[in-house]
């Protein structure tokens, strides 16, 4: 184990991103109807009965769901460690606002809205109880800053109705599962 009393400070390189989530779910198809039905992931490829991978435009995969562990099996207790949530950062508020309408039209609860000053978030969770965290950030100029320029992060109220209301008309569930 590395001693940080005795080692320099390291900083990951600034182009290195999370590129993806492995998922262990219940039930595939079910998952594959929340991601793929409602979120509008595409399917890149099956692996078998047992996995698939999804994208946002066309990368190989953001999203990989398996039943490899996991399948006809709960999730675990509240209490317990694990994955908090996995974000799906969107590219406009316009566009989270579309999501969002999928999401409200395919009657799945909302855990949450807020507004943390960088960004603005949707919370929620997936058929198996992974929490999901829909989002969009905001320009970097508008970013609340301490007076020393430190990045100060918030936990506001999203006005939910005004997102909504950035959404082009006639976004709504039309195709896609019905029974989540």
């Amino acid at each position: 184990m590395i001693d940080p009393q005795k080692t320099p400070p390291f900083t990951i390189n600034p182009q290195a991103r999370i590129g993806h989530v492995h998922l262990k779910v219940a039930d595939l198809q079910r998952a594959l109807n929340f991601y793929s039905g409602v979120l509008g992931f595409e399917v890149m490829q099956r692996y078998g009965e047992g996995a698939v991978f999804l994208s946002a435009g066309g990368y190989h995969h953001h999203i990989a769901l398996n039943t490899w562990e996991g399948r006809g099996g709960s999730p675990p207790p509240p209490g317990t460690t694990g994955l908090y949530h996995t974000a799906i950062l969107y590219p406009t508020r316009a566009a989270l606002a579309v999501a969002l309408r999928r999401v409200l039209a395919a009657k799945i609860p909302l855990e949450g809205a807020a507004d943390h000053g960088v960004s603005e978030s949707i919370y929620l969770r997936d058929p198996d109880d992974n929490g999901v965290e829909l989002y969009c950030d905001k320009p970097e100029k508008v970013w609340p800053r301490t007076a020393d320029g430190k990045l100060a992060m918030t936990t506001e109220s999203l006005d939910v109705h005004r997102l909504l209301s950035e959404a082009p008309p006639g976004i709504e569930l039309d195709s896609g599962p019905r029974d989540l």
